[in-house]
């Protein structure tokens, strides 16, 4: 995704105010129904709950909503200092939040022309420190939306964000967009953190593999169950199951049958059902695993 630049609210005023919007175009942007609660609950393990779409939920009733139908929690990730700032804030009001903190691949460039990328690392270096900011990301690389010409910003701002998540001890969410065999190398070049996840997977089988055996988590989205992504299937039919992870990516990538309207964490259950069908597994069973699987990267929700 990519961020535009909104100032963060100054000191003193309401963080709960600061928000930003998705060009609605003509799309529907009337958030689909609830789908029926899960029995046993999950985590959605990447959203971004500052972007502002259809008619505009508070976080609060985000989580709400969330909560009603088994969600019992959101790691909200940050892509810029002031998203990064807000994913902190957010998690460190509300005990069913985490937060991930980051300079998003396609924003590392526009910081570097500015003069700026190590003061943006250094803020994400100072987030981190937050005992509810358990996650560095999304970072990563991004070969569809960024040029030749800002490369050399992204392995660098990748490489520090690596350093961050190690320095720091907690995870990493990568995003990985037409890179897939240039993150697996840098990872393998430079050390991937102990905790390695790659966020809204895109790879294929043979990646999945690789992944599974090197420890790293995969995290699916809505798009696993879009018609065109077998490869994203087959990849969650090898990956182990203790590997798993599930996510919104909200508001993007909202899953069949609902493709095209806004996303939320509420949705989730469309997701692990659909999965739990691929994987010939009872829904519980799936929603145990990842479940544990999540806490197992991000530790405890609730100090």
């Amino acid at each position: 995704m990519s961020h535009a630049p909104v100032p963060y609210p100054a000191e003193g005023t309401d963080p709960s105010t600061y928000v930003r919007t998705r060009d609605k175009g003509s799309r529907d942007v009337s958030y689909p129904a609830a789908p029926e609660p899960l029995a046993v609950p999950v985590y959605d393990n990447h959203a971004h709950l500052e972007i502002e779409d259809g008619v505009g939920l508070s976080l609060d009733e985000q989580l709400s909503r969330a909560g009603e139908v088994g969600v019992i929690g959101v790691v909200q990730a940050g892509g810029d200092i002031d998203s990064s700032r807000w994913s902190a804030w957010a998690a460190a009001s509300h005990p069913r939040v985490l937060a991930a903190v980051a300079i998003h691949p396609n924003e590392a460039p526009a910081y570097a022309a500015a003069g700026r990328l190590d003061e943006a690392i250094a803020v994400i270096d100072e987030l981190a420190a937050q005992s509810r900011v358990r996650a560095i990301g999304e970072t990563g690389l991004d070969f569809f939306r960024t040029g030749a010409d800002g490369l050399a910003a992204q392995y660098e701002s990748f490489e520090a964000h690596i350093a961050l998540a190690k320095k720091h001890g907690i995870a990493m969410q990568i995003h990985d967009r037409d890179a897939h065999d240039e993150v697996l190398a840098t990872l393998e070049r430079v050390g991937a953190p102990e905790k390695t996840v790659f966020h809204c997977f895109s790879g294929d089988a043979e990646m999945a593999r690789i992944a599974g055996e090197r420890g790293y988590w995969l995290s699916f989205a809505g798009n696993v169950t879009f018609k065109n992504a077998q490869n994203l299937r087959d990849a969650l039919a090898v990956i182990p199951r203790e590997r798993i992870l599930v996510e919104t990516d909200a508001p993007f990538l909202t899953p069949t049958p609902h493709r095209g309207r806004p996303n939320a964490p509420y949705l989730i259950p469309v997701t692990v059902r659909f999965m739990a069908e691929e994987l010939g597994l009872d829904p519980d069973e799936l929603c145990a695993q990842i479940a544990a699987n999540t806490l197992e990267v991000y530790g405890a929700f609730e100090d």
